[in-house]
């Protein structure tokens, strides 16, 4: 596309029936506020310049967006959705292009479909306006396309303004609106506000620009793309059609799921080929996963780089800054956090990794923990190649275990251990003859007497 694009999304309403502290527009799809799913869709259109009409709880909405590069323009009264969108004038002042206006709580617009909306205004013959329409299976209280078999309209219309007949019209407006940036100023202060409510309209953009003698033109998407939010169990029902979107990618790009429905993706999850996971396992931002890798039930994962042919779980937990090497393996309950653990390194039964380097070859025994917090800071554990720790050991960090070392079972580490040496920390074991048996008959006395 050759011409500038302009995004201007509207997110000034109050969202009442979310019953929430948190703007609408912030509450998130796949871990990711549902904003910045619509920004992003912008941004990989093409959009050079993106306005956020805000309103009530401008600065958590000002917090969200202005890091991605998004312009804050206020809707200080809430007079309806052209009048929100011709806050947006100032910021685009300077802007000749196309100008599409959206709804912060749609995030799931797709890219094409913001680039086809934008390409219908920018070929030969364009109309004057293109708005995005879709036919669900509940018109409910949708506004109303009226349109030819070309997609050419003849009238929109509220619901609340619309006559019987035009109600029974199953071609709704999404509200996503494509116009010139010097055509939409001049339409958008021509809307008045004699209608049911005595708000100033967006669609009447259309009808002004049809009487203009001008074409507007409606362009037809699925439902599901549109879907706009308004309570939890939209914001739900949102997040399921996501991932369902996201599994079936997965799948197609060479991923085993083995029960789809039940794993769960974050927005940014990068999964490779031949990748095998299995039922009720949950990504959170920030994962990466290599080729071959197999991540086994009931796993949780986050901010963790898994690296080829790795193995993580089952019942295993990664937290931000776990990083695993080629062939590596994460067992049963292992929970790791900010540790590296190197190629063919194994920690297979419940064990704690925190703050830690593992070396290539390693292996953790069950129980293992790092102690690296003290009540005030952190510090971190250093276990060489191919060094061996016995199970139900306290690292006590920092502490440095040599490569090729043994750690003894049940040892407490608190100082280093050198490399190919054994640490044995735990008192010399005494055996006291027939003291069970005396210990017993004397509880099982004082248990009878009573």
């Amino acid at each position: 596309m050759t011409t500038p694009l302009a995004a201007i999304i509207l997110a000034a309403g109050m969202g009442k029936r979310m019953k929430s502290d948190l703007h609408k527009v912030l509450h998130p799809i796949a871990g990711r506020p549902m904003l910045l799913h619509l920004i992003d869709s912008f941004a990989v259109a093409g959009a050079t310049h993106q306005v956020v009409v805000v309103g009530a709880r401008r600065d958590q909405v000002e917090a969200a967006v202005v890091p991605f590069g998004g312009i804050i323009a206020a809707q200080d009264d809430q007079l309806g959705t052209a009048h929100a969108a011709l806050m947006a004038k100032d910021a685009l002042a300077d802007f000749d292009g196309i100008a599409i206006v959206a709804f912060g709580d749609t995030p799931l617009l797709r890219p094409e479909t913001i680039a086809a909306m934008a390409a219908r205004l920018d070929a030969p013959g364009a109309p004057r306006v293109a708005v995005l329409g879709f036919r669900p299976d509940d018109v409910k209280a949708y506004g109303r396309i009226v349109a030819d078999r070309d997609g050419t309209i003849a009238k929109m219309v509220e619901f609340k303004d619309a006559s019987t007949e035009e109600r029974g019209v199953n071609l709704c407006n999404s509200g996503v609106t494509a116009v010139r940036a010097r055509d939409l100023w001049s339409l958008l202060e021509r809307v008045g506000n004699d209608n049911a409510v005595g708000e100033y309209y967006l669609p009447d953009i259309v009808m002004l620009a049809i009487a203009d003698g001008d074409r507007a033109v409606v362009v037809e998407t699925d439902p599901d793309e549109v879907i706009g939010i308004n309570s939890r169990a939209e914001l739900a029902y949102a997040e399921e059609r996501w991932q369902a979107a996201r599994r079936t990618q997965a799948m197609a790009d060479g991923v085993t799921l083995i029960a789809p429905a039940t794993v769960w993706f974050a927005y940014d999850t990068r999964i490779g080929r031949d990748v095998m996971i299995a039922p009720n396992v949950v990504f959170g931002p920030g994962t990466t996963i290599a080729d071959g890798a197999t991540i086994h039930a009931f796993s949780h994962i986050e901010g963790a780089t898994i690296g080829r042919r790795a193995e993580v779980g089952p019942y295993a937990r990664l937290r931000p800054g776990a990083v695993m090497g080629i062939g590596s393996k994460v067992g049963n309950f292992v929970e790791m956090k900010k540790t590296v653990l190197g190629d063919g390194a194994k920690a297979n039964h419940l064990s704690y990794l925190g703050d830690a380097e593992v070396g290539a070859g390693a292996n953790i025994g069950a129980g293992t923990i790092t102690c690296n917090y003290d009540g005030f800071f952190k510090y971190c554990t250093s276990i060489g190649e191919g060094a061996f720790i016995g199970s139900n050991s306290a690292l006590v960090a920092p502490v440095s275990i040599g490569a090729g070392a043994i750690v003894a079972a049940g040892s407490v580490v608190t100082q280093d251990v050198a490399a190919d040496a054994l640490a044995l920390v735990r008192p010399a074991q005494s055996e006291k003859p027939g003291w069970a048996k005396r210990f017993r008959d004397r509880m099982t006395a004082k248990k009878t007497a009573r």
